[in-house]
């Protein structure tokens, strides 16, 4: 029984869970702000190309 213990105590006092929590909390931070950086890129290049496809057809002359 007290060996059962002693396991219980250890397991609640290692800090390996709150480290691997940390981790996972700082990974979804960063995937959000990849999601939200390529969002802006996203809207940004369609926007560029937009522009460019306005100006290729002035250019030729196009409706």
């Amino acid at each position: 029984m007290k060996s059962r213990l002693n396991r219980l105590i250890s397991f609640l006092g290692s800090e390996g869970g709150a480290t691997a929590t940390e981790y996972s909390v700082m990974t979804g931070f960063v995937a959000l702000i990849i999601v939200f950086g390529v969002g802006l890129f996203g809207t940004a290049l369609n926007g560029y190309f937009g522009d460019l496809t306005n100006g290729l057809k002035a250019a030729l002359g196009l409706p």
